[in-house]
């Protein structure tokens, strides 16, 4: 390594040793072997989408208006003796401390939570990128236009080793959404900002986040599954036409071949079956790995900030673009399916 490199190197190597010592002092795990509190509070961990807008609704869920006010359900009264002791009585303010301090919306309640929040400001960021990019088009591209065509440029090779150069055209625009859309909420949401921008309680606490991974909402792996599945079955009805059904409901298959085209009807009735069980693979498996990227991030800050965070980070990035991969491939993988069947 040349001598005006070292000079770089090993100032950055050191500086990177030390924070490294500094925040395993400094962090839980050794702020409980030397007996200091830890440099971080401890992280509190909610999985269902906190509500941010009305502030009503924040509030509410936050537990800081009355029942009355708030049309709150009241905790109910535990079973038993209710005059106890101060010590049930101390147990007792001990265990509501320790409860989750937002609860989740109820089916018929409507907010915005931090997680459609998230989504809103990664589609807006997506939409700019892509339209600066493509704004002032030529022969010799600019780098943003640049990276904007290599991107464009990868996703439709791969659309087309799968599903040939004609259809990978027209089925372009929804497979490369779904990547954007999986990716940029990933990344962005690893910007410091997501985890100190929120409301705070009346002690100074940050209690509801303002944005927070839209991939961690159970409902957007949802939606983005359903609209895969509709996507799937749209184009599987639209080559193929009603011939397509067949593939499920193979009935006919019992006057052509007798008692063994009861097998083919069976084997329908699991063809049909796995096609929805593929929105609750795609949900779960898009929820999964994004909550326990979510969760990994927040307990190793807390355990050994600054360094180690680093290689985190790193493994998340890596993870976001993972799971865009696999929900645009397999989008891919079953619309090749669907267009090319064959009937039982």
């Amino acid at each position: 390594m040349p001598a005006g490199a070292m000079k770089f190197v090993l100032p950055i190597g050191i500086g990177l040793v030390a924070l490294l010592l500094v925040g395993v002092c400094i962090g839980a795990i050794g702020s409980a072997v030397i007996g200091n509190n830890p440099f971080l509070s401890q992280p509190e961990i909610h999985l269902p989408p906190q509500p941010v807008f009305p502030a009503i609704k924040r509030e509410l869920h936050l537990g800081n208006l009355p029942a009355e006010e708030g049309h709150a359900p009241e905790p109910a009264p535990a079973h038993g003796d209710t005059g106890g002791s101060s010590e049930a009585s101390a147990l007792s303010q001990g265990e509501h401390e320790e409860k989750p301090h937002s609860t989740p919306l109820g089916l018929t309640e409507f907010a915005v939570t931090n997680t459609l929040l998230s989504a809103w400001f990664a589609s807006i960021v997506m939409i700019l990128f892509f339209v600066l990019g493509a704004r002032k088009r030529s022969l010799v591209p600019g780098r943003l236009q640049s990276v904007v065509e290599l991107l464009f440029e990868g996703i439709l090779s791969f659309s087309t080793g799968v599903l040939g150069s004609e259809m990978s055209r027209r089925v372009f625009p929804i497979v490369a959404t779904i990547f954007f859309f999986v990716l940029f909420n990933a990344w962005l949401a690893l910007l410091p900002f997501y985890q100190f921008l929120g409301f705070l309680d009346g002690d100074g606490s940050l209690k509801v986040h303002l944005l927070r991974s839209a991939g961690t909402d159970l409902n957007m792996g949802l939606a983005l599954a359903l609209i895969s599945f509709v996507f799937v079955e749209y184009w599987g009805l639209k080559i193929n036409g009603l011939g397509y059904l067949k593939k499920f409901f193979a009935f006919g298959s019992v006057i052509k071949k007798g008692p063994s085209g009861l097998i083919d009807i069976f084997v329908g009735l699991l063809e049909l079956i796995s096609e929805f069980v593929r929105i609750v693979s795609f949900t779960f498996r898009l929820f999964g790995n994004m909550t326990a990227g979510e969760i990994l991030v927040i307990m190793i800050t807390f355990l050994v900030p600054f360094v180690i965070t680093n290689l985190v980070f790193g493994l998340e990035l890596l993870v976001g673009l993972i799971q865009s991969v696999i929900f645009a491939g397999l989008t891919l993988v079953f619309l090749s399916l669907a267009l090319k069947h064959e009937e039982h």
